[in-house]
């Protein structure tokens, strides 16, 4: 076995577990349940200027002031009329929590290793590098997503910032 086979079968390996999923316009996606920690019903959300129009704006939750994306908007979807099943999954990235707005949660599946398929590829200019890979259940396939980099490390740094500095100009009244 070579040192790229051993590789594979690491990445391969680590795929497999339990993923909370998602519908995002009829699509199914899913993200790794340990990122999760707990998913809420939509509540008001107050705009913060100069963020993407993704950035929905931020959510007080018991307190914490957390960063709220719509993930129809981050892939480039239409933006959707909200329903009694659009929620928010709260999404541990590292020590930042993240809020993400989707269509309706599904269920908790454990995907085994042999059910997870690499990306396809799609070209070059497609990047695909937030794809964990392809599950297969059944019939059906869901998105696996690597949610770390759907939300990359330096759009939320940006996000922050932005936060920041509109506290420090007096964005945030108490």
């Amino acid at each position: 076995m070579t040192e790229q086979d051993t590789l594979t079968t690491e990445q391969t390996h680590t795929r497999a577990g339990k993923y909370l999923t998602f519908v995002l316009a009829d699509e199914e996606y899913g993200l790794e349940i340990l990122k999760v920690r707990e998913i809420i019903q939509m509540m008001d959300i107050t705009g913060v200027p100069r963020t993407p129009d993704y950035v929905k704006g931020v959510i007080n939750l018991r307190g914490k002031v957390i960063p709220v994306v719509d993930q129809r908007l981050k892939f480039g979807m239409p933006e959707a009329e909200r329903s009694d099943q659009t929620c928010i999954i709260v999404v541990n990235l590292g020590n930042v929590e993240t809020g993400i707005i989707v269509d309706s949660v599904s269920e908790v599946l454990d995907i085994a290793e042999e059910d997870i398929d690499d990306t396809p590829a799609f070209g070059g200019s497609i990047d695909t590098d937030f794809i964990l890979g392809i599950g297969k259940i059944g019939e059906s396939v869901k998105i696996l997503l690597d949610i770390e980099r759907v939300l990359s490390g330096s759009e939320m740094g940006d996000m922050t910032s932005v936060l920041e500095t509109n506290r420090a100009e007096g964005g945030e009244r108490g």
